[in-house]
């Protein structure tokens, strides 16, 4: 318990840290009709408003899971640069073999990243999700990291205008109080040209949208808008220092939401 609320202490200190840098694992489609290798985009950047894009290093690990199994990806990574509105930064294309039905829960495990105007690193432990043929089968069950967000609503097709509800966990125990930054993928990237498209909307004002964790981990959310939504649960994890300098340690989902035709 007592490193359950050092972690939620975390959160609470490092929020300036850890504001609007989001993983992204971008595929351009989350539910996939036909069998084949799904192109996939790992990117660090602040999607929200076309933000500052951050260099990323090869991941320590990127793997997926489908029907409980885990299968290595981190062998279909290829560095990319990636291009916003303000920068451009290093990135990776990769792929996702999806062939029989059921989910793919795609993993990445970054090394931490140095920044610099705080002198501390953040490390956001990303889970994103696609189907094929409708079928669910893993994406509500635990993956096994340090940190990790566990949806209570299929993630890859909420309602715009229903709520999203997930449970934040570290080292499989519920974390209380964690702050969880929302953030809406308003520029999507482009799969070919590496770059970013213009943001569709703005971000919102007074700052990040956060929800809080209740005393089981829980936390709701509105989602008002289809498209991509990301929940970063900021200084969850378990570890708390790299290097000899503070760490935020964050469980990263993202889900895909539709408007109800």
């Amino acid at each position: 318990m007592k490193k359950l609320l050092l972690a939620a202490a975390a959160a609470v200190a490092l929020p300036a840290m850890a504001q609007a840098h989001f993983l992204l694992e971008y595929t351009t489609e989350t539910m996939i009709k036909a069998p084949g290798d799904v192109p996939v985009k790992l990117i660090f950047w602040h999607p929200f408003e076309n933000g500052h894009v951050m260099d990323l290093e090869m991941p320590q690990e990127f793997f997926m899971v489908h029907n409980g199994e885990r299968t290595d990806l981190k062998g279909t990574l290829e560095p990319v640069r990636f291009k916003g509105a303000a920068n451009e930064g290093a990135a990776f294309k990769g792929s996702v073999p999806v062939k029989r039905s059921g989910d793919y829960v795609l993993v990445t495990v970054p090394v931490p990243y140095y920044e610099e105007a705080e002198d501390a690193y953040i490390q956001q432990i990303t889970k994103a999700f696609l189907n094929r043929n409708e079928l669910p089968t893993d994406w509500m069950e635990p993956v096994g990291l340090p940190t990790e967000i566990i949806p209570l609503n299929k993630p890859y097709n909420v309602i715009a205008g229903g709520t999203f509800t997930g449970q934040v966990l570290a080292n499989g125990e519920p974390v209380a109080g964690a702050e969880i930054e929302i953030e809406y993928m308003a520029a999507e990237p482009d799969m070919e040209s590496s770059a970013a498209s213009a943001p569709t909307v703005s971000p919102m004002p007074g700052g990040s949208v956060v929800a809080i964790s209740d005393a089981n981990g829980y936390f709701s959310f509105g989602v008002p808008k289809a498209g991509y939504w990301g929940f970063a649960a900021l200084g969850s994890g378990p570890a708390t220092e790299h290097e000899g300098k503070e760490l935020s340690q964050d469980a990263v989902i993202w889900i895909r939401a539709w408007d109800m035709e």
